[in-house]
């Protein structure tokens, strides 16, 4: 979805958008481990985890870091100056995400209110796994969105 600054608040109610489809791989999963030191054998040891639960699992924070890249699909917001993550009101992991599966991005406005010279965006985050009725992810997040400071200067940037 492509919309303007000012029709930010335009949005509270409404999707915003849905990510494309992105398969978990062991790779990924392999280099979150190495990014962070957690080497749990539920994620890392494939012939263990196949013996043990049927395979590995992604990390949980690995599934909630993957949220900027489907954001950068689900939204561009034309007259943008920059956005900064303000936090998050609510994570909850509610299923684990196997090798291979593939899951996205399901976004929805909760509230918009102007703040800090900025608007204050909250985000209601569904990340979905294909094929299974429980979703992997549930996050509210917020973000700061700052327009334009330069008149006349359309700046188009993804959230």
């Amino acid at each position: 979805m492509e919309l303007q600054f000012s029709e930010l608040h335009e949005k509270v109610g409404q999707e915003i958008g849905t990510s494309n489809w992105l398969e978990i791989t062991q790779d990924r999963i392999n280099r979150f481990a190495d990014a962070t030191g957690d080497h749990q054998w539920i994620h890392v040891d494939v012939e263990r985890a196949n013996r043990e639960i049927g395979g590995t699992i992604a990390h949980g924070y690995l599934i909630l870091s993957l949220l900027p890249v489907f954001f950068n699909e689900c939204l561009t917001i034309n007259g943008m100056s920059r956005i900064v993550n303000f936090g998050s009101d609510r994570v909850r992991l509610k299923n684990p995400v196997k090798v291979g599966a593939r899951i996205r991005l399901v976004q929805f406005c909760e509230s918009v209110k102007s703040s800090a010279g900025g608007k204050i965006v909250k985000i209601k985050n569904t990340i979905e796994i294909e094929g299974e009725k429980r979703p992997a992810l549930i996050a509210e997040t917020l973000q700061i969105v700052y327009g334009d400071e330069l008149v006349g200067k359309e700046n188009t940037a993804a959230v």
